[in-house]
């Protein structure tokens, strides 16, 4: 990617991460985003509500990893850093986590966090990873210089997709990453475009696009479509938020403006009605599919390929009867990637971008 991307290469790092409280598929997106797509990384989740448990036993996955109530309890596993594993909302750093994270330092360990409160701007946490020797990764910093979108990626040649939600927390993330896994192992040069924090920690890199400046924020999605494009045949972006959201839309719409998706991948949990955070009902899917389309059409003409349905909260048989209707009432190709793999997904891009180059 560009200059613009942040590099926070999780390498070897061995996290324990703190879920205090909050450690479910929805709350602990970053822990999950770990656990599910890079469990080497995690010696130990931190929750004193669920403590003598295992990542398998509370979420179907994450194997035998241990979850401890202290930071103590953590230390002999051997972690080198501590990562915040969820996002409140409004990203901001807790009072209540402020001694943990001192003793976490002091301890040895860096710190890593997604959230909007950076580590590195907390006078006393910063200046206690000074006396340690630590280091503070901020993996929402962006950069100070960004540029204005100007529809540029129209110029492109590969192939863009974008997940779009009909609320935050809909699986965006899990669907890009799973279909960027599915698209390399057909063979195609795909690139993942990561635009928020667990994104970057998977990916290594990428640009928290909820933290840009409004007026910049397409232009950043714009710069990391440019430099991905050069050399790869498939770009993926991450999506965030939904046209729907009282308090996220303005992302999403950048989001879409500075990606200039050729296709989009609807993602929605099947059990949702309202969105999580705001009285907002969520309309039906076919309407969903307008409205993002026509947000897009002034810019670009773009279109919903394919759905992802999320359907972790239901059994083997209402999962089935969720996605097949989905995909009846869209007339479109529909999966859950996680449940059922992403071969829907990555054919229906494939005939998209088939559709695009001819």
């Amino acid at each position: 990617m560009s200059d613009v991307a942040l590099v926070a290469d999780r390498g070897r790092r061995r996290f324990v991460v703190l879920v205090e409280g909050s450690l479910g598929v929805l709350d602990a997106k970053t822990a999950v985003g770990l656990l599910r797509y890079a469990p080497e990384s995690v010696v130990a989740l931190l929750d004193s509500t669920r403590a003598g448990s295992t990542a398998g036993d509370v979420l179907g996955f994450g194997g035998d990893i241990p979850i401890v109530g202290t930071l103590e309890a953590a230390l002999p596993l051997g972690p080198d850093a501590l990562l915040v594993g969820i996002a409140p909302v409004g990203g901001r750093l807790p009072d209540a986590w402020r001694a943990l994270l001192l003793a976490a330092l002091d301890r040895g360990l860096d710190l890593w966090a997604g959230l909007h409160t950076f580590l590195g701007m907390d006078p006393e946490l910063a200046q206690r990873a000074r006396e340690r020797g630590r280091t503070l990764v901020d993996l929402r910093a962006v950069p100070d210089e960004l540029p204005v979108a100007a529809a540029r990626v129209r110029d492109v040649h590969a192939h863009v997709v974008l997940t779009v939600g009909s609320d935050c927390n809909s699986g965006k993330m899990t669907a890009a990453w799973e279909l960027h896994r599915g698209l390399l192992a057909r063979g195609v040069r795909s690139a993942f475009v990561a635009t928020g924090q667990t994104g970057i920690l998977l990916a290594g890199r990428g640009l928290a696009i909820d933290r840009v400046i409004a007026d910049f924020a397409a232009g950043a999605a714009e710069a990391l479509v440019l430099a991905a494009a050069d050399d790869h045949e498939v770009v993926v972006v991450e999506g965030q938020g939904s046209l729907l959201h009282p308090g996220y839309a303005g992302v999403t719409l950048a989001l879409l403006h500075g990606a200039l998706p050729h296709s989009m991948i609807l993602c929605h949990q099947a059990t949702r009605t309202r969105i999580r955070h705001g009285d907002v009902a969520i309309p039906p899917l076919p309407e969903l599919v307008r409205r993002y389309e026509d947000a897009l059409a002034p810019v670009r003409p773009g279109r919903v390929v394919a759905a992802a349905i999320a359907t972790f909260d239901l059994d083997a048989d209402a999962a089935r009867f969720a996605i097949e209707g989905a995909a009846r009432t869209l007339a479109l190709p529909a999966c859950d990637p996680v449940r059922d793999g992403v071969d829907a997904l990555v054919d229906a891009v494939l005939a998209a971008r088939k559709e695009t180059v001819a």
